[in-house]
């Protein structure tokens, strides 16, 4: 993995505790929501921690004082579906946060990232963009979306746009991926998956048992999916 020191692997141990119970088989959509919005609360915290603060006045019962308040404007962009499960979390940190959507899949025969909805604003409104993808496996959909992010953000003469990328847990190979794309866009992970084959090789799947974060979250798994026929509501 690319020794960048802008990869910030959280050492928390509730996040690695967590990441452990959302690969659990019996954790269903609804545990794996509130464990994910838990995962990420704790890495927003992280991934916030630099951002810039300004003073103002705070009109208190004891009078007026001073006080800080977020001299940054914020964005968040979810890569949809995954991305979507860490939303609420973000925006319960930082509520004055503005949201755009990015849809961006991988396509089966060519491998290569297709965008396939583009909900950013017309012009930039924000300073500090967190794009967020819970599970990248090669980092193909992470280096798309800020690939568009910058392409976007080029148009504004007036400040440049930061970006942070955050995800729950991701592969070893992804990271790299990511870094050598874009060396100057800070990651923060949960946990990152460094397991190999004997030849040096990632081993396939990445975090087992994690699967796919959008279908897992939705419900809408091939291989879990019950006939109409059959009985669904005694989980709920």
């Amino acid at each position: 993995m690319a020794s960048d020191s802008l990869v910030h692997q959280s050492r928390h141990p509730l996040i690695r505790h967590k990441i452990s119970q959302m690969r659990k088989a019996k954790c269903g959509p609804k545990y794996l929501n509130q464990l994910l919005k838990e995962v990420s609360t704790f890495l927003c915290y992280e991934a916030t921690a630099d951002l810039g603060l300004a003073e103002c006045s705070v009109l208190t019962k004891l009078g007026e004082e001073k006080g800080e308040y977020l001299a940054a404007r914020v964005a968040i962009v979810p890569v949809l579906r995954g991305g979507l499960g860490m939303l609420e979390a973000m925006t319960e940190m930082v509520s004055n946060a503005q949201v755009w959507h990015l849809g961006i899949y991988r396509d089966k025969k060519s491998l290569l990232p297709v965008e396939y909805y583009n909900k950013l604003p017309k012009r930039v409104t924000a300073h500090t963009v967190f794009v967020l993808d819970p599970l990248p496996i090669s980092g193909a959909t992470a280096v798309a979306a800020i690939d568009i992010l910058k392409a976007w953000g080029a148009s504004s003469e007036n400040h440049k746009l930061t970006i942070k990328f955050i995800c729950i847990g991701a592969s070893e190979q992804a990271i790299t991926n990511i870094c050598t794309a874009h060396p100057d866009v800070p990651i923060h992970v949960g946990l990152i998956d460094r397991l190999k084959d004997e030849q040096g090789a990632p081993l396939p799947p990445v975090l087992p048992g994690m699967g796919d974060i959008g279908d897992r979250l939705f419900g809408t798994c091939p291989d879990e999916a019950l006939p109409l026929d059959e009985a669904d509501g005694q989980d709920m």
